[in-house]
């Protein structure tokens, strides 16, 4: 059955389209956009209206898309939102305001939620042949990081940290480049925020990374020059090469960054290392070598029988 979901994060807002049979997801048809909806939600505690229009209209440009290359289903895309309206005092307002204007219902999930779903949907792309492998993954969002751990394909823990990307290049790395004392002060905070981990929610064999952040960097370090879903799924990002690209990041403007990298890091460059200091302490907490991509995610997992794959 071909079926269709949009993920709202707090950066991006993302389209799948895909066949699902049984726990089996073939992806037909993906698309990203990133309209910031989480720009400033931190401070302010509500999504602005500049920022509502933004998602508004790329909701609209996916709903014409499927109207035209899948009519039938178009009206059944399951559609999901998480930290950013969470989060945010007006999100009733901004959830009328799409099934107003769409006809779409919008599944606002909890942080636990969020965990659970990611990672079904990130073993979904993935071929993890060996039996009784223990695995994290790790959502690094705009606005929060979901960690969920299981055996196989059984989920046994997961949580939710409000850390993510936009939240705290907002918070801490206010300069552009951002200081030595910013970026200190964010490191700091990563790790007091992991700290408050049972450390049942990381103590596992393979730590899986999903979302933006992680598969951004890895396609550069894989010298790709598009979004190539078959190259990026399964291969690994190694803690060594993730320190050199914070090196060089924290070295240039944001404008610089996404000159440079305008393929993947178009719409990320002022958010990109917020989210690399991230991963690079949950890794080194971890003590983590390296991570292995997954382009899989909410989006995936919410189209799977009871959150199976």
């Amino acid at each position: 059955m071909i079926r269709s979901s949009i993920d709202i994060g707090t950066n991006s807002v993302l389209l799948l389209v895909a066949d699902v049979v049984g726990t089996n997801l073939t992806v037909l048809h993906e698309e990203q956009r990133i309209p910031r909806l989480g720009r400033g939600v931190d401070s302010d505690g509500k999504l602005s209206d500049a920022a509502m229009d933004r998602v508004l209209a790329v909701l609209k440009e996916y709903q014409n898309l499927l109207d035209h290359e899948y009519p039938s289903i178009a009206g059944e895309t399951v559609v999901t939102a998480t930290s950013a309206v969470r989060d945010a005092a007006n999100r009733a307002e901004f959830i009328r305001d799409i099934d107003r204007q769409t006809g779409w219902t919008v599944q606002l999930l909890s942080g636990d939620e969020e965990a659970q779903t990611t990672f079904f949907g990130a073993l979904s792309v993935l071929d993890l042949a060996e039996a009784g492998t223990s695995a994290t993954v790790l959502d690094i969002g705009g606005g929060s990081t979901e960690f969920a751990t299981g055996t196989g394909r059984e989920l046994s823990a997961w949580s939710s940290l409000d850390m993510g990307s936009v939240r705290f290049s907002e918070r801490f790395l206010r300069d552009d480049p951002p200081s030595g004392s910013q970026l200190r002060a964010a490191r700091s905070r990563v790790r007091e925020m992991i700290s408050t981990l049972d450390p049942s929610h990381l103590d596992s064999d393979q730590l899986i990374g999903v979302a933006g952040t992680v598969t951004s960097v890895a396609a550069i370090g894989l010298g790709l020059r598009s979004y190539d879903t078959k190259q990026l799924n399964g291969s690994r990002l190694s803690l060594a090469d993730l320190d050199d690209m914070i090196g060089e990041f924290t070295s240039m403007t944001s404008g610089e960054i996404e000159s440079t990298y305008p393929v993947f890091l178009k719409g990320r460059g002022d958010v990109i290392t917020g989210g690399l200091i991230i991963l690079s302490e949950v890794m080194n907490v971890r003590q983590s070598n390296s991570i292995i991509v997954s382009t899989g995610g909410i989006r995936h997992g919410i189209l799977l029988p009871s959150g199976k794959c």
